[in-house]
Formats: C-alpha cells, sequence, structure tokens
C-alpha cells in the first residue's frame, strides 16, 4: 500500500475505535518500507494524539519530527480530522519502547521490540513505562539543521 492509500483510509473511521482499528499496527509496510505511524488531531471535538513511554509523541520525537513525513486527513465525521506523521523505523535507534493511541474515550497500547509489535493491556504499559530505555530517533544533523536556518533564515 502507498501512504497516500493508508491515509485515505482513515477518511472511513466513525468512531474513534474504529480510526484506531484502521491505525492498527502502529509499525506499517508502505511502499516496501517500514514507518512508525503517530497520529494528532481531533474527533468531534475530542482530542486524540500519540504516545511514545508515556510522552505526547510530539515532544518524544522531537527535532526529529522535522525529518518525518506529516498528511493531513479528515475523517466522514463533521469537525473530525488531524495528521498522520510518518518516522521511518530505520531512523528510530531504540530497539524497545511503547506506543499509545490515546482520546478520552478509547486508547489502544502496544509495545514494540526489535521490530516486533505487540499489543498490551493498558495495565502492562503502565508497568513498562519506566522499564524503557530512552526513545531515540535519529533527526537532522548539525549541519543539516545549519543548512535549514541559512535556506529559512
Amino acid at each position: 500500500m502507498k501512504i497516500e492509500g493508508f491515509v485515505a483510509s482513515l477518511r472511513n473511521a466513525g468512531t474513534i475505535e474504529e480510526l484506531f482499528d484502521i491505525l492498527g499496527s502502529p509499525i506499517i509496510d508502505l511502499d516496501g518500507e517500514k514507518f512508525l505511524v503517530v497520529v494528532e488531531g481531533d474527533f468531534e471535538g475530542s482530542r486524540f494524539f500519540t504516545e511514545i513511554n508515556g510522552e505526547k509523541a510530539n515532544s518524544a520525537l522531537g527535532d526529529a519530527m522535522l525529518n518525518s513525513s506529516s498528511f493531513p486527513f479528515r475523517c466522514k465525521r463533521p469537525y473530525t480530522g488531524g495528521n498522520a506523521i510518518f518516522v521511518k523505523f530505520e531512523d528510530i535507534e531504540s530497539g524497545e519502547f511503547l506506543i499509545a493511541y490515546k482520546n478520552g474515550k478509547a486508547a489502544r497500547y502496544f509495545h514494540v521490540k526489535g521490530g516486533s509489535v505487540r499489543e498490551i493491556t493498558e495495565e502492562e504499559y503502565r508497568d513498562l513505562i519506566g522499564k524503557m530505555p530512552e526513545f531515540k530517533v535519529r533527526a537532522f544533523s548539525e549541519e543539516q539543521m545549519d543548512m535549514m536556518g541559512a535556506f529559512f533564515g
């Protein structure tokens, strides 16, 4: 499947649970390459977001967000949509981490270790948070950041 097709499939979500079902595993294969999928947005007035090791994904990813691809999406429900952010799995330097897709009504929890993904319970998620190594993603190098600074001035 292509990234565009995956993002278009998110449009079929009629509930937050359906959105999380469509997302499925947080590590997906698109165009022959593995990606970590991070989502954030609003579902009929209720925020949804992704956590990595118990921290909001945008904080956990930091500068690596600049090295990711982001695609806006809309769901079939009014006032519902967000951004799907794709982080190349090869850029993730951590061999083990936790992912949670969350909203006030629903949540899905995953344990990623050595490239394999296992859905876990909320209790397992809370128990494992303190045992996880620091989440690290390769970001732009200093030279790349300097070039971007010169470009954006």
